[in-house]
């Protein structure tokens, strides 16, 4: 068993990849892929260098961390932190920028809008009914606004 899997343990590895690029299909999201491509590569170290299960074991450990943290470079969007919301669920992150009329004065710097069906708590300068304000930033479930 042992000279089998010495003789055959770079396809092995090989095999391995291929199937887990293959499932790369069935699961979603994007990380099969990174494994399946350490494993392709420890095949090939594998293969070149006959390494023992023991060596290849981690040599591909080695591999999947460089290829995670390498994809997970790679697919960041630019200039996105690394753990930001992407604002799909934040529906006061989806209003920064967005220009609206006041329907009622703003009063000690505080004042309320209705955006679709819900009112906002906002805050800014003390402006009259009928201005038209932005929404700058988001603080906990108030908006801040200035005039646009």
């Amino acid at each position: 068993m042992s000279s089998w899997l010495g003789i055959h343990g770079g396809w092995l590895w090989a095999i391995l990849g291929l199937l887990l690029i293959g499932g790369e299909i069935l699961a979603p999201g994007v990380f099969l892929i990174w494994l399946g491509l350490a494993a392709l590569l420890t095949g090939a170290v594998v293969g070149l260098a006959g390494l023992g299960w023991q060596a290849a074991c981690i040599v591909f450990a080695v591999f999947a961390v460089a290829c995670v943290v390498a994809g997970r470079l790679l697919t960041r969007r630019r200039g996105e932190e690394p753990d930001a919301a992407t604002g799909l669920n934040d529906r006061g992150r989806q209003l920064v920028g967005k220009v609206f009329r006041l329907e009622a004065t703003m009063t000690g710097g505080e004042g309320r809008i209705r955006v679709g069906d819900s009112s906002w708590r906002i805050t800014g300068p003390e402006l009259l009914a009928g201005t038209e304000i932005r929404v700058v930033r988001v603080e906990g479930a108030t908006l801040v606004v200035e005039k646009a």
